[in-house]
């Protein structure tokens, strides 16, 4: 992946971090998007330049047309026209009851996980056609096999990711453009810090693997989907949460 250009939104922390950084030690140059916190960013970019790689940091909502427009501008101003995007970034994720839910909390998951997919490969797509190479690689989540309860907001906004995901493998395989989802089960990160440790032990021994999941299982999953080695990977679905939706 030496010299290729990936782009990895909400890569300030958790599974983007993980995600950027092993890019990042397979060779790739990384753009590391954030929205919030421009000192996670730079913290981010830092341990990949301490550890030999490239990187550097863009602010941008990427559910904005005008904001992701000009973060693809920018990135392959900066590092080279972008070979790999990895669409990471998310919200915030409340577990609603059916009597509690909203349209309004339906189109906050869908913003994630159908509009700023399509702004992004939008706005990423004429180089990868032109070169006739690309990858398009979305983070999905196991909740779409498992359909929990009180979270069908996000459930189906993952559903539609994926169907994003399968539609566009289609459509852009010609070009040489792969379209592949990783989607991770529960593999704790920050975001995480306040949960009880029984209750990681009880998702744990529910897996055939017994244990949780690392972030960084996550990156190397990318990666491989990333690399020539996965050429003839498209539209796809690989599920890293140790066997817990055995499909």
């Amino acid at each position: 992946m030496k010299n290729r250009v990936a782009l990895v939104t909400g890569a300030s922390r958790g599974l983007g971090a993980a995600i950027a950084r092993a890019l990042a030690d397979d060779g790739a140059k990384v753009a590391v998007n954030f929205f919030g916190s421009a000192e996670k960013a730079d913290r981010v970019v830092r341990d990949i330049q301490q550890a030999g790689g490239m990187a550097r940091a863009f602010k941008a909502d990427v559910r904005d047309e005008a904001q992701v427009d000009r973060l693809a501008r920018e990135v392959a101003g900066a590092l080279g026209p972008i070979d790999i995007l990895v669409v990471n970034a998310t919200g915030e994720q409340p577990m609603l009851s059916i009597e509690e839910i909203d349209w309004r909390s339906c189109l906050d998951q869908l913003e994630f996980f159908v509009k700023s997919p399509l702004l992004l490969v939008k706005a990423t797509l004429e180089g990868m056609k032109a070169r006739k190479n690309g990858r398009i690689i979305q983070i999905g989540s196991e909740v779409f096999e498992a359909g929990l309860g009180r979270f069908s907001n996000y459930v189906s906004a993952k559903g539609a990711q994926l169907g994003l995901t399968r539609s566009w493998a289609r459509e852009l395989g010609e070009w040489g453009i792969t379209v592949n989802m990783v989607s991770p089960g529960w593999i704790p990160t920050e975001r995480h810090a306040d949960i009880p440790d029984s209750a990681k032990a009880d998702y744990a021994s529910r897996t055939p693997l017994k244990r949780m999941g690392l972030p960084e299982e996550v990156g190397k999953t990318v990666v491989f989907l990333a690399s020539d080695a996965a050429a003839f990977i498209t539209g796809q679905k690989i599920a890293v949460n140790g066997g817990n939706t055995v499909e």
